[in-house]
């Protein structure tokens, strides 16, 4: 048996798959990743430049996820330490957490990775939807974006992936998958798929082959509602308490629904701004739309002034400073201020 399948088996055998002895085993997982990460025979390419463009990732299709409906303090629970970890900022749910039945239905849907070490904390959450979406996670200067995606669409994934160069088998907490190497610093795994989804990551970042080993010891999976609980209280405010924080000053336009909202669910603030935001502005449009073909002007000119007006929405304000959707939403909004509108605002603003 090569040394390679050596360290396969081993970690095949010493990856305890369980929170309960993540304590301590963790030290074993993360000195046989660094094995594997360092092996010397990985293949080597070009760095590929990455760019992450925040405009609507997933336009019309972040769906149904659920809000927070009473929150109650939660105690930390100690997994164990081990060098450089320091205590788990992974919490246990106290009971007296409620968490609505679409979010829990949503959140069990979805892999529910965690990185169970100190520092490392979530920045972005976006689609939460029954076959995909993304969260963020940052600590100091590097970052790791996991992406979740329908089993379906594993085939076409690995097979691009394998371009990159020849993977090395690793497991996530007993989840079997392949890391690729872009370069030194810059890695990915895609997990096979388990339960009709498989899971990309990606880092960014000043990343090593050992840090990255040593993380990839210390992701979890865990239930539904510790996922939740460890989301930023943000994520998880009630979704028509921070609708209104974000409509303060947006005009609504006729028969909004502001309850509609909801289906938004758990998101960051970028992306919960541009659900928001784009359900207005379309909202707009069509009654710009509905107003110019029944011959009432009156409502052509406060449909054209809303739109307008957008420049100075404070939410559309802080989004330019993000990402790129503001310019997105601006460019069409202009146009049908100024008496014209092109079909392709229905796919770049995600109107239903």
């Amino acid at each position: 048996m090569s040394v390679e399948e050596q360290f396969d088996r081993l970690v095949r055998d010493a990856d305890p798959g369980r929170l309960g002895v993540l304590g301590e085993l963790g030290g074993v997982k993360q000195d046989l990743l660094e094995e594997i990460m360092s092996e010397s025979k990985l293949d080597r390419v070009v760095e590929v430049p990455r760019q992450r463009l925040r405009v609507r990732g997933f336009a019309g299709v972040v769906a149904a996820a659920a809000v927070l409906v009473s929150v109650v303090p939660v105690s930390i629970v100690v997994r164990g330490q081990s060098e450089d970890r320091g205590v788990s900022p992974i919490a246990t749910v106290d009971p007296g957490v409620v968490f609505s039945p679409v979010a829990m239905a949503a959140a069990q849907r979805n892999p529910r990775l965690l990185i169970d070490r100190s520092g490392w904390r979530v920045t972005e959450l976006s689609g939460f939807t029954e076959e995909l979406g993304m969260i963020r996670f940052r600590r100091g200067g590097r970052e790791l974006e996991m992406n979740w995606y329908p089993a379906s669409g594993y085939a076409g994934r690995y097979a691009d992936r394998l371009q990159v160069n020849r993977p090395k088998s690793v497991r996530v907490d007993g989840w079997p998958g392949d890391l690729f190497e872009y370069s030194g610093s810059d890695f990915a795994v895609l997990t096979r798929p388990r339960e009709d989804v498989f899971v990309e990551m990606r880092t960014d970042g000043d990343w090593s082959r050992k840090e990255f080993a040593r993380v990839l010891a210390d992701i979890v999976r865990v239930d539904a509602r510790t996922w939740l609980a460890a989301l930023p209280a943000e994520m998880v405010m009630p979704v028509g308490e921070r609708a209104a924080k974000v409509l303060v000053d947006v005009p609504l336009p006729p028969g909004f629904d502001v309850v509609a909202l909801e289906d938004i669910g758990v998101s960051d603030s970028y992306h919960f701004g541009v659900d928001v935001t784009s359900r207005v502005g379309c909202g707009w449009i069509a009654e710009w739309q509905r107003a110019r073909a029944s011959g009432d002007e009156a409502a052509v000119r406060r449909a054209a002034d809303a739109l307008r007006g957008s420049h100075g929405w404070r939410v559309l304000r802080d989004l330019d400073r993000a990402g790129d959707w503001a310019e997105v939403f601006w460019e069409y909004a202009d146009e049908v201020a100024a008496g014209t509108v092109r079909t392709g605002y229905v796919g770049a603003l995600g109107c239903r």
